[in-house]
């Protein structure tokens, strides 16, 4: 009796054809999910994930302090099976671990933004950042020519473990270094993950702020955090003071004069290149194992033109 309706069955599914492949998936994890930087990461990725045919997947901790959650998400990803990973490390030795076991099984694993220990195109597939150390070097020498090249400056480091600012630092101090009238009065102070505490570590260095001619902070919101406590204090604008990465607060400082330049990545050309790198390694293609992604100074001369304002487009 059930004969008649089991070949019915058949022969519909033959008729429609095989089902439509689903999109290969692609999960992205930031290091952070509320800085302006990492919302113009995803809208580039999500632009690149349309025009390539996969399916995107966003996902990252609340904070850029929580390790423990990225790995976690990590592994949850892994266990999921997708296709491919995306992944900015919080820590460049802590997230090893995980991205070994998607190596394991067989999930290739793009790092973007910030540097894994390990090698390129051979632990993960490549490297999309930007080239932070040079970014650090150009904030340093930017703060070196509006101070003459002379003068006392005060470095304000984001947090440890976090490679992308560790180089920034790096270069920056390199910059200082090469200028031998400058002096680097204060480099051992940490902003934490957000800019309430960026500011609470600028306050609590607030004598040596006074005394400095030139700031430097590495990134988003320890240059808010910063500009926060010279605002507090009547020190914004009579202080040189250059900041990395760009959002409408900064900016409109820079305008203002309250802030005299800022480093500016491409967060929306990182975002892109990291989902078209891992897509091209799916489907066998060459991949570069470091892919720069660009830095340059923003300044109240230059920030209306079309290559800067370009960068500066917002998700």
């Amino acid at each position: 009796m059930r004969r008649p309706f089991a070949l019915a069955t058949l022969a519909l599914l033959l008729a429609a054809g095989p089902a439509e492949a689903a999109k290969p998936r692609i999960a992205m994890i930031p290091k952070g999910t509320t800085h302006v930087f990492w919302k113009t990461v995803e809208a580039g990725a999500r632009e690149a994930a349309a025009e390539c045919d996969v399916e995107l997947v966003w996902k990252g901790p609340l904070k850029e302090n929580d390790r423990g959650q990225q790995i976690g998400i990590m592994e949850q990803f892994v266990t999921a099976g997708v296709a491919a990973i995306a992944l900015a490390p919080l820590d460049a030795a802590a997230l090893r671990r995980p991205v070994a076991m998607a190596g394991q099984r067989r999930i290739p694993v793009v790092i973007f933004d910030s540097a894994l220990q390990g090698e390129a195109g051979q632990d993960f597939v490549s490297l999309v950042a930007t080239d932070n150390r040079r970014g650090g070097e150009l904030g340093g020498a930017k703060l070196g020519d509006l101070l003459g090249d002379t003068g006392k400056v005060v470095l304000l480091r984001y947090q440890v473990g976090s490679a992308s600012t560790d180089d920034r630092e790096a270069g920056f101090t390199r910059a200082i270094a090469a200028r031998p009238d400058m002096e680097l009065i204060s480099a051992n102070r940490y902003s934490g993950a957000t800019a309430g505490e960026a500011k609470t570590a600028a306050l609590n260095m607030l004598d040596t702020l006074k005394t400095a001619d030139g700031i430097f902070c590495p990134n988003e919101s320890s240059t808010f955090g910063m500009l926060l406590a010279l605002r507090q204090h009547n020190l914004a604008g009579r202080v040189k003071f250059v900041g990395f990465d760009t959002s409408p607060a900064l900016i409109e400082a820079l305008r203002k004069g309250e802030i005299d330049a800022l480093v500016a990545q491409d967060p929306r050309a990182m975002g892109r290149q990291t989902v078209i790198a891992a897509v091209n390694h799916l489907q066998g293609k060459p991949v570069e194992p470091v892919i720069d992604t660009g830095a340059t100074i923003v300044t109240r001369d230059n920030v209306d033109s079309p290559e800067i304002q370009k960068i500066l487009q917002l998700p």
